[in-house]
């Protein structure tokens, strides 16, 4: 843990509010108040495609990739030798791999179906890869392994056949990367796609792209050229990228779920619009009026986000009896009562997600307002 202003002064304030939007999305579309009740956008695709949902996880990962470049790289430019930077990077990995797991099995912790994978266990293995990357590759070397990860899982998908549906496909639980899920990790995956998982192994290469192309964005923002040629540079090749993830799709479909290369290559385009964009306001035009929400989510991140699943988990867990001798969870009891007694379903749905974020934004600010800052 640590308590500073010079924490404050270290950050990007840019990255640091496009982190607290990401988190701040994450939290509203894991807890709406019904999931019968949910508008589309706050969905994730069913399939192939994409919605507003399937933007977060990607940005988190790429924006993991930009910090990687500050944090490392402060740590070379004092001395810091490289086994010391391997220890933090491994200790990092362990806590962010362990936290999921404690998320996944919380409270009860049946280890012969636990869920192994997960958001953190992804965010821990990304990391780990891409700061090793970073740290013994420039920026061509870097460049090399975003078109290997994402040529090499295309490749995979391709021309590996699966049995009994042959090579080539992507359909749902008919695809290499479900395949070597449910054939390496058994019941430990959720059980909302079992046999397969959404954070699954294979799927996990790409995503290590995604990060990367977020280590080349932060060695960018660090490079000399002028911060409005660099917000140009940056919204170019987002829109690029984008345009090119867009054609991928009619031979790899866009799909999170089993996180394709197209996919990779169209979200990251949007990361670096969106990144793109704020930097110039915040960081170049220094608008930062509307920052301090997003400042204060982006700061815990991580804190915020194991709160929120464990706060979101007691919800469900505590029950109450009824006249009728049925249980009733806590979050029913106060969705019923404070939201659904007066308002249609999807917008007492929507509303009670915002009163969470609301909610978890005032434990935040309560942390961030003794200038305590939670390092994993």
């Amino acid at each position: 843990m640590l308590k500073s202003d010079n924490f404050l002064k270290q950050r990007l304030v840019s990255l640091d509010v496009f982190r607290g939007a990401t988190i701040a999305a994450m939290i509203l579309v894991n807890n709406p108040g019904s999931w019968s009740h949910v508008y589309p956008p706050l969905l994730h695709s069913e399939w192939h495609g994409w919605t507003f949902t399937d933007l977060i996880f990607p940005f988190f990962l790429f924006i993991v990739g930009v910090a990687i470049v500050y944090a490392l790289r402060r740590q070379l430019e004092k001395g810091v030798n490289i086994a010391s930077i391997y220890k933090k990077i491994v200790r990092r990995t362990l806590i962010l791999f362990l936290l999921g797991l404690f998320l996944n099995g919380f409270p009860y912790y049946d280890l012969s179906i636990i869920r192994i994978p997960g958001v953190l266990q992804r965010i821990a293995v990304c990391y780990f890869f891409s700061s090793v990357i970073f740290l013994h590759f420039k920026t061509k070397g870097q460049i090399g392994w975003v078109f290997v990860l994402l040529l090499g899982y295309w490749a995979l998908m391709e021309w590996v056949p699966v049995p009994g549906v042959g090579a080539g496909s992507y359909a749902r639980g008919a695809n290499l990367s479900n395949y070597i899920d449910s054939q390496l990790l058994g019941n430990h995956v959720w059980k909302s796609s079992f046999p397969w998982d959404p954070e699954g192994l294979l799927s996990t290469i790409p995503a290590i792209a995604t990060t990367l192309i977020g280590v080349l964005t932060g060695t960018f923002l660090k490079s000399k050229p002028d911060a409005k040629d660099k917000t140009i540079y940056m919204l170019i090749t987002g829109n690029v990228l984008f345009l090119s993830g867009s054609i991928w799709h009619h031979w790899m479909p866009i799909n999170k779920q089993i996180w394709t290369s197209s996919y990779v290559v169209l979200m990251s385009g949007l990361a670096l619009i969106v990144l793109g964009t704020l930097y110039y306001l915040i960081d170049v035009r220094r608008i930062q009026r509307f920052t301090k929400p997003f400042v204060v989510y982006g700061a815990n991140a991580i804190t915020v986000f194991v709160l929120s699943g464990i706060v979101g988990r007691l919800l469900y867990l505590i029950k109450f009896s009824t006249a009728s001798g049925k249980s009733i969870t806590l979050k029913t009891v106060i969705y019923k009562n404070l939201f659904a007694s007066w308002l249609s379903p999807f917008n007492a749905s929507l509303a009670y997600a915002l009163c969470f974020i609301a909610l978890s934004y005032w434990a935040m600010w309560i942390l961030y307002k003794k200038k305590i800052f939670i390092k994993v």
